[in-house]
């Protein structure tokens, strides 16, 4: 009845029967352990692979986050570099302006100094020639008798002559 429904003989079912048993005994006994430590072992690997990633990426925002922090304190320490720069500078210009004042103010009194001394030196200048001139006019005088139309022509020579000395 089996042999008719199936068309194998029931020696061969039972041969083939034991062959599989046979075969799944030395496969679990040979290479079921084997493969699944061997599949232990990968699963480890790759836990451990995510272990470190996650860790190096851990460690990778950490050291981000540090040198952002450096990056701004660098930046801050570089903004105030600039500004003290910028004061000294200031500073610097101001007290350069300064100092050019008070020299363009030396260099004002020293020439308001030096245009009194000459004009002392032209007033001088102009009081001896005007005294020698006076010297001449009075030797002129007592050499001869000064009428009024002689009182007048010495006065236009004696304004002559200090038109030409200035």
């Amino acid at each position: 009845m089996f042999q008719e429904l199936v068309g194998i003989a029931p020696w061969t079912v039972i041969f083939t029967l034991c062959n599989l048993a046979l075969t799944m005994f030395i496969f679990k006994r040979f290479l079921w352990k084997p493969v699944q430590e061997i599949v232990a072992k990968r699963k480890a690997l790759a836990e451990a692979q995510l272990t470190e990633a996650a860790q190096a990426k851990e460690e990778a925002l950490a050291i981000k986050s540090e040198y952002e922090e450096n990056m701004a304190k660098a930046r801050e320490e570089a903004d105030q570099i600039v500004a003290k720069a910028q004061k000294t500078a200031t500073s610097r210009s101001e007290e350069m302006l300064h100092e050019a004042q008070e020299q363009v103010a030396e260099m004002k009194q020293k020439a308001e100094q030096d245009i009194a001394l000459e004009r002392k030196k032209a007033v001088n200048e102009v009081k001896d020639e005007i005294g020698s001139i006076a010297m001449e006019i009075a030797s002129k005088v007592v050499e001869r008798e000064i009428d009024a139309q002689d009182h007048e022509a010495l006065i236009n020579e004696f304004i002559k002559n200090v038109g030409e000395a200035s």
